[in-house]
């Protein structure tokens, strides 16, 4: 693979384009501006849509946003580097992007604290049945018989096995933040490693079937690759404890989801929570919309009205890396996926 020349600020255009339909992901119209007050030198250009991409990247050396397929990559012949808007970087795993030499960096460390805090809030849901509570409350009924007669009864969250499929900047967070709530951390890993002061154990990825046993709670966080897709079947969930719940916030394609669904109707689990599904929007006549045990939130875990800020501080923290010649953060293996 070729190496990319750095260049200096002076000789530099970057392109923003996040192409989205939700604000909260779109940055603001002044982002422009503020991103050249940080890099004067720099030739900037803002597009609030995809009309006038093509025309702009002819001359890029840097892009911002969300994707870039082939055929605009072709277009794009002095284009150095990529920083993705996202965690999960898919969307760049294509064959003339990994050999064209383009350095890839994503979003990680934007969307850490969110996802963790959704996390966390959702364990505690979970493990008090507050969706069950307002499934109650929907129906004005005093619950309280039906809630600690029921199989799975409200539970403490202290000495609880939280397992973890992958544990990059995310699933670190998470662990950091749940800490004080005395839960045990688990993880499966693709090295099989984990910081110590972070997980208590951790597996290979060969060895899941080792681990789902003994979770109670089971939140995947893993990166979607080839080697990861549908990597809780049916296998997987009948593995697990029919009181432990399975939590996804990374993608849907990671879980089987008829086998999800099949599990789910059977309560061979306690529930599911799902952050993320394998299309979206979920669409109506899904049946997991009329699951009991189904919590679904639409994709939200990484929203937070600090994204566009926190995305700024970190492009502008590898711009500076990039004209001083030294290592970018959150650089993505396109070879691995992540």
């Amino acid at each position: 693979m070729p190496q990319q020349k750095r260049t200096t600020p002076f000789e530099t255009k970057l392109v923003l384009c996040v192409n989205s339909g939700i604000p909260l992901w779109k940055p603001p119209a002044d982002a422009e501006q503020r991103i050249r007050a940080r890099f004067p030198e720099m030739r900037v250009v803002h597009l609030p849509d995809a009309t006038r991409l093509e025309s702009e990247l002819g001359d890029a050396d840097i892009f911002m946003g969300y994707a870039l397929g082939p055929e605009l990559l072709a277009r794009s012949p002095k284009l150095k580097w990529i920083q993705a808007v996202s965690a999960g970087v898919k969307q760049y795993l294509y064959p003339e992007l990994r050999d064209s030499g383009v350095i890839v960096t994503n979003a990680s460390s934007v969307h850490c604290l969110p996802v963790a805090q959704h996390t966390l809030g959702v364990l505690v849901a979970l493990a008090r049945r507050f969706p069950d509570c307002l499934r109650y409350q929907q129906q004005s009924k005093w619950a309280t018989a039906d809630l600690w007669n029921a199989p799975v009864r409200p539970r403490e969250l202290r000495g609880q096995v939280l397992l973890f499929i992958g544990f990059g900047a995310i699933g670190r967070e998470t662990a950091r933040l749940v800490r004080p709530l005395d839960m045990r951390i688990w993880t499966v890993t693709h090295s099989g490693r984990a910081d110590a002061k972070h997980a208590e154990r951790a597996f290979p990825i060969a060895q899941l079937h080792q681990a789902l046993p003994a979770a109670d709670f089971v939140v995947i966080a893993a990166p979607d690759t080839p080697q990861t897709r549908n990597i809780i079947g049916a296998r997987e969930l009948e593995l697990m404890k029919r009181t432990a719940y399975l939590i996804n916030i990374a993608r849907g394609t990671l879980i089987d989801e008829p086998a999800l669904i099949a599990a789910l109707q059977a309560n061979r689990i306690a529930g599911a929570a799902l952050d993320v599904t394998v299309k979206e929007p979920l669409p109506p006549e899904s049946s997991l919309w009329k699951l009991e045990n189904c919590f679904i939130t639409p994709h939200v875990s990484g929203a937070t009205e600090n994204t566009w800020n926190r995305e700024e501080e970190l492009i502008s923290e590898n711009l500076k890396r990039w004209f001083a010649g030294t290592e970018l953060l959150n650089v993505v293996d396109l070879s691995r996926g992540y």
